[in-house]
């Protein structure tokens, strides 16, 4: 009886064209078309970085206390959208600015405490209807990364930022030799299955089948390094990408690049990589002074220069986004308070400009789904006197080797937040 019921089930789903009987589960974002939607409702965010919100319920109470916070405050400002890193890596290489909480301490082994952190945020999320963009791997030092690969596998001599003597071009080389390191490879994508095969501790949700999640990145500011290097990078992408979709067929993948200037302006590059059936949307960051777009405190001399760059950078990433039939999602900008001052006393009337400049060009280009901005600092605080981040102190925005409050939105800039409450308003 059970058998020709089932039966006469899926013969109806059928002809019903299966919309019913096989709907995918709530909650999850999905991609559709060139855009993302939510329940079946489209879905559009002004989100936010929040790098260390993983670490913060690792830190007692107290930093359980600051995360429920700082989610409260952000959900009352209508920022419900949080890209997140998984986890760092190692603390083998002497950079002396690096994440000291590393979820994989060993090759294939991980801290279940920093494990616990990520889920206890998970479930924080889950209960704000909240959703978190998580990237698993780092390009850049400061998390561990690619570098902690190639030395846990015997690459010595890795050239590190702050170093008297350090060098982009030696760096770009040692870091483009992990594409054609096997076992470099191999380590991460046991890190890929291990966050994949968790299950939450506290909602007893397995990662796969949390909604709390939007989308998985497979790497923070992914490049190829040197030109060489390009088709065994690519090849990665394309490998991880499938290894991801194998693993999770509910949530959308994306690659956390920054667009073409990865590449040396390659586009080519970019749209191979994003063609990717397996990746779901397109992603760029737009960094105006690391990419020497002005100098130092000469921010409102360069002004309009930085705002034609940033427009036509959104354009053209914008007109590939279209190309390929999917979302654009902006998931990194920033740029300096005021004079590059980094108390909070200085104030931040560049920087509204410059977001006011980027939010308004979703009208522009619908295809815009979505923007993460760079970066929540929430209720931390630099320390006066200090420049870089010393253990102990608190997280923000900032990672350790840049200025503390360079580039943070703290939970007092209120013009900032003015900004971008004029937005949401728009996209809902």
């Amino acid at each position: 009886m059970k058998t020709i019921l089932s039966r006469s089930l899926l013969l109806a789903a059928l002809a019903l064209g299966c919309t019913q009987a096989f709907a995918q589960p709530a909650g999850f974002v999905r991609r559709q078309g060139t855009g993302f939607t939510l329940d079946g409702k489209p879905y559009r965010y002004i989100g936010a970085n929040y790098w260390y919100g993983g670490l913060l319920a690792t830190q007692g109470e107290a930093g359980k206390a600051r995360l429920v916070k700082e989610l409260d405050f952000l959900k009352k400002q209508g920022v419900t959208n949080l890209r997140v890193m998984v986890g760092a890596e190692g603390l083998s290489h002497g950079y002396q600015y690096r994440v000291l909480q590393p979820l994989q301490t060993e090759p294939g082994k991980f801290d279940e405490n920093i494990a616990r952190g990520l889920d206890y945020l998970l479930a924080e999320l889950d209960k704000r209807q909240m959703k978190a963009v998580l990237h698993f791997t780092n390009t850049w030092e400061w998390s561990g990364g690619l570098s902690q690969y190639l030395e846990w596998n015997g690459y010595p001599n890795q050239p590190l930022p702050k170093d008297p003597d350090f060098n982009w071009n030696k760096f770009q080389q040692y870091i483009a030799q992990f594409y054609t390191c096997e076992p470099c490879k191999q380590q991460v994508a046991g890190y890929i299955r291990y966050v994949l095969g968790r299950t939450n501790t506290l909602t007893k949700k397995p990662y796969v089948q949390d909604p709390a999640i939007m989308a998985w990145e497979i790497i923070n500011e992914p490049r190829p390094m040197t030109a060489a290097a390009t088709p065994a990078f690519e090849t990665w992408m394309q490998q991880t990408a499938s290894l991801v979709k194998s693993l999770d067929k509910n949530h959308l993948l994306t690659t956390g690049s920054e667009g073409d200037i990865a590449t040396d302006n390659n586009m080519a590059v970019y749209e191979r990589v994003h063609a990717d059936p397996n990746i779901d949307y397109l992603t760029i960051h737009i960094w105006p002074k690391n990419w020497g777009w002005f100098r130092d405190t000469a921010t409102a001399k360069g002004m309009p220069a930085v705002i034609a760059r940033a427009t036509a950078y959104v354009d053209k990433h914008a007109a590939e986004a279209q190309k390929l039939g999917k979302p654009l999602v902006i998931e990194e900008f920033g740029l300096p308070r005021d004079g590059q001052v980094f108390t909070l006393a200085a104030s931040t009337t560049l920087r509204d400009e410059y977001y006011n400049a980027l939010f308004g060009m979703m009208k522009q280009h619908p295809i815009i789904a979505g923007y993460n901005f760079w970066a929540f600092g929430g209720s931390a605080r630099p320390v006066p006197g200090q420049v870089f981040w010393k253990a102990g102190d608190a997280y923000m925005g900032d990672p350790g080797g840049e200025e503390q409050g360079l580039n943070s939105v703290f939970d007092v800039d209120k013009s900032t937040w003015a900004v971008i409450g004029k937005y949401l308003k728009t996209i809902k």
